[in-house]
């Protein structure tokens, strides 16, 4: 089967790291013997690369007219060769082309929603200005529109599902492709582990991780909370909080740390290649995945949870959207927006070694049987499979 896929964000930029789910679908659709291309809208101008077999074409990303007609075409081109079109995320100027490609040269056309794109902007808008009213308006109206324009539909959590279906999409033509991990990648040898441990002075404490991207719309403050709990408590093990990624919220996150006084207990790693994030992992005793409770969280299904399970690692995670699916067994769930409750957990887990252990198997075993990108891409590949057969 030859496919194209279209991402609206820079596949070689660590500032959007959202494009993890589709390149990872695409190695392992062209690992199948599929031919695989990725359209994608690069941040500055470059050539075509490749992930192994996945050819890599940028587009233009400027916002106007001209551009879009120019990637409309080049879509059309490509379009031509594929057998289907497969698009990820409602941006509208990788969206649109992407629609009109596959319907002027009569592809199948594949929708793959993995976030609520809409609510996700409006928690994340820092001014109201004309140019966000137009681009939160492309989302909402986009979002109602590109289910029904879809010849079949993926989602990445059952809110997700339910909301499309209850928009009035037959749930014949929605499939679960649930977020993955990659089984190899996330197996670190312990030599690995040790260096990021000496590299940032962790000797017997134990080091409780957060690991994703600090946007508004991530929870950290819930993280820094718990860690300030543990960090008062006189009975509680010794421990280290490390806090890895980058984003737009990282220096008021730095400055919230500094008003909690615990001086270097706190670490505040930043951005690193998508490569070392498994090392980071790997160094962890506990990894911490904190919510609250909206709209946004309601249909995630956290690429974080999954990383952590591939890992073999005890886990605390607050309970909502597929989080509790996603765990069973491997994980400790606790109320959304519950930082008291995050360090509760913390510390039991902190004192129980034999427990940690346990989870650790239950983890690696989870993403082992269902959460990892091969599962993930032979559900995607079952619904091209009713569209082109």
């Amino acid at each position: 089967m030859k496919i194209l896929m279209i991402h609206p964000h820079d596949l070689y930029s660590a500032t959007e790291p959202w494009t993890i789910r589709i390149v990872r679908l695409a190695e392992q659709l062209a690992s199948k013997g599929h031919q695989v291309k990725i359209a994608y809208f690069p941040m500055a101008k470059c050539g075509k690369s490749f992930f192994g077999p996945v050819e890599a074409i940028p587009l233009e990303r400027t916002i106007s007219a001209a551009t879009l007609m120019r990637n409309t075409q080049a879509l059309c081109a490509l379009s031509r060769q594929a057998d289907i079109v497969h698009f990820q995320k409602s941006h509208f100027y990788a969206a649109i082309p992407a629609v009109l490609a596959a319907y002027w040269c009569g592809k199948p056309l594949h929708y793959d929603w993995d976030d609520w794109e809409e609510k996700i902007f409006y928690a994340s808008l820092y001014k109201k200005t004309l140019s966000a009213f137009v681009t939160g308006f492309s989302f909402w109206m986009l979002e109602r529109c590109l289910p029904f324009l879809a010849d079949s539909v993926s989602v990445a959590s059952e809110k997700l599902k339910r909301l499309v279906m209850l928009r009035g999409v037959d749930g014949g033509k929605v499939a679960m492709v649930p977020v993955g991990a990659d089984v190899a990648r996330f197996h670190v040898d312990a030599k690995e582990a040790q260096a990021v441990r000496k590299k940032y002075n962790i000797n017997d404490e134990l080091l409780i991780l957060y690991q994703g991207q600090l946007h508004s719309c991530q929870y950290v403050k819930l993280f820094l909370r718990a860690a300030k709990t543990i960090f008062e408590n006189p009975s509680a093990r010794r421990m280290k909080f490390m806090v890895l990624g980058d984003g737009s919220e990282l220096n008021r996150l730095k400055m919230f740390s500094e008003t909690l006084m615990m001086g270097e207990a706190v670490i505040f790693v930043g951005s690193v290649p998508h490569a070392d994030v498994p090392m980071y992992i790997a160094a962890a005793d506990i990894c911490v995945a904190p919510f609250e409770d909206n709209e946004i969280t309601r249909c995630k299904s956290p690429l974080k949870i999954v990383e952590y399970l591939a890992s073999g690692k005890a886990i605390v995670a607050s309970d909502v959207g597929e989080v509790r699916n996603m765990l069973e067994d491997a994980g400790v769930i606790v109320p959304p927006g519950n930082a008291d409750r995050i360090a509760e957990e913390i510390m039991k887990l902190a004192g129980n070694d034999a427990r940690r252990e346990a989870m650790a198997v239950a983890a690696r075993r989870r993403v082992e049987i269902k959460y990892n990108w091969r599962s993930s891409a032979e559900a995607l590949e079952k619904a091209y499979e009713a569209l082109v057969n």
